[in-house]
């Protein structure tokens, strides 16, 4: 319960009872206030409209009718709000319902309000009463007022409609709060229950939904997405350890045991340690393609070169990679067909997008066999974009392993024989990602066709 009282969710079901509270107040504040000055115009007007009524009666009648009428009006069938009270020069009563006259009032007071008993209340309890005092010929006093117990009625009348339009608020919005914040905490706990699972190392745990579709579920789906891409490059750094601690083992198990073969045998010959040399230096040469490969798949998927993209040639880049590859393609006894449109632009890359579609032709001409043709094509598409891809006749990858062999040193069986790391479709996925470059990998019934798809391209300027 005390950790329900600290909830967010419950301080602001406070603070809005608080305010609630506050609105009313001042609302039915302003309402009394200008029923109550309606109400005190209203006596004024009525005792304004008694006192030239009884004046008329003084100075057309004399003293004897003055009383008569206050008599009258004072009594059963007058107004029982109205209070009246005529007495001689000594102050002495003479005619109303009022006990005394109200002390040290004088004509200069104008209106007061002053506390008076009534003849006409047996309890002797004193009433507040707004009126007015006048001096009449001959020394006499005259009072005429006004009880103001209508306006006490409504004001406990104003008082009670706030009490009960206040306490069930209140008692509704305790409740309320309360099952809010239970429901709230509720759902945070969920959250943290799922991220202590996570700190104790189980990184498969992902928060609860409702299906509900509120706030806490939009949260929680957002969460589950982290936690997704976190797994995914957590398993990917264990992946990458495993694998490069399991492809450098090799390199630096033969270069080790190149050196100690010819240190064992002390051999005199220059043309040995020459060989013995050139073999280490070729594992550590393979061993340095590694690091470079994944220092660029890192920076590719970091985005560190997005501030570097500048306008490239696309289709000069693909020239002269075809160039390039033709004769490596020729000794390998395949044939590399190109057909690149010219004047192709894009953002981009150059020794990135370079490196990606060196990997692909490497690719093909490794897995293609002898006799086998390669096409390496560059067009302008009708959507203002430019697709480049790379087809070849080999074995292809598999429907259910085009995924996966975007990872890092990930190969299939059917590759294992032929030299690599693994690295050079994860470089190609990395680079695609940074250049906003859609990939795609498949079939080409035999064989395997990359599609590489960009959705702006520019025409180089003649």
């Amino acid at each position: 319960m005390d950790r329900l009282f600290h909830t967010s969710i419950f301080r602001i079901a406070l603070l809005y009872l608080l305010l609630l509270g506050v609105t009313l107040g001042a609302l039915m504040g302003f309402v009394y206030w200008s029923t109550a000055q309606l109400i005190e115009r209203q006596t004024e007007e009525t005792v304004e409209a008694e006192i030239r009524g009884l004046a008329e009666q003084y100075r057309d009648e004399g003293l004897p009718r003055l009383m008569e009428v206050i008599g009258e009006r004072s009594g059963p069938q007058g107004s029982a709000e109205n209070v009246y009270l005529l007495t001689g020069p000594r102050l002495q009563p003479l005619a109303g319902n009022l006990s005394t006259w109200p002390a040290r009032i004088t004509d200069e007071d104008g209106w007061v309000e002053v506390a008076l008993g009534r003849r006409d209340d047996p309890s002797g309890a004193e009433h507040i009463v707004r009126g007015r005092a006048f001096t009449l010929a001959g020394g006499y006093h005259l009072f005429v007022g006004r009880d103001t117990v209508e306006r006490a009625d409504f004001r406990d009348i104003v008082l009670g409609a706030l009490t009960w339009a206040l306490l069930p608020a209140v008692v509704l919005g305790l409740i309320g709060g309360a099952l809010i914040g239970r429901y709230s905490l509720k759902r945070v706990d969920a959250v943290r229950a799922t991220g202590q699972d996570i700190v104790s190392g189980d990184l498969s745990q992902r928060v609860p939904l409702t299906g509900s579709g509120d706030e806490f579920d939009r949260l929680a789906a957002t969460i589950n997405e982290m936690l997704e891409r976190i797994e995914t490059l957590m398993g990917g750094m264990r992946l990458v350890t495993d694998s490069l601690a399991h492809d450098l083992r090799s390199p630096l198990t033969r270069a080790k045991s190149t050196i100690e073969i010819v240190l064992r045998k002390g051999a005199e010959d220059p043309e040995t340690y020459r060989e013995a040399l050139e073999q280490t230096a070729g594992e550590l040469e393979t061993i340095q393609r590694t690091f470079d490969s994944l220092i660029n798949i890192a920076q590719a998927e970091a985005g560190l070169n997005r501030l570097t993209l500048s306008d490239l040639d696309l289709s000069a880049l693909a020239g002269d990679l075809l160039e390039v590859y033709q004769p490596i393609a020729e000794d390998a006894g395949l044939e590399l067909d190109g057909a690149i449109a010219p004047d192709i632009t894009v953002k981009g890359h150059r020794q990135l997008l370079g490196q990606a579609l060196s990997n692909l032709l490497d690719n093909a001409i490794k897995y293609s066999p002898a006799g086998g043709r390669i096409s390496f094509e560059l067009a302008a598409t009708a959507e203002g974009g430019a697709e480049l891809s790379v087809t070849d006749n080999g074995p292809g990858i598999p429907a259910a392993d085009r995924d996966r062999v975007l990872q890092r040193f990930v190969r299939l069986d059917a590759s294992r024989g032929t030299p690599g790391s693994g690295l050079g479709l994860s470089l190609v996925a990395a680079v695609a990602k940074l250049h906003d470059i859609a990939l795609a990998l498949e079939d080409n019934e035999p064989g395997l066709k990359v599609t590489l798809k960009t959705a702006a391209a520019g025409r180089k300027p003649k």
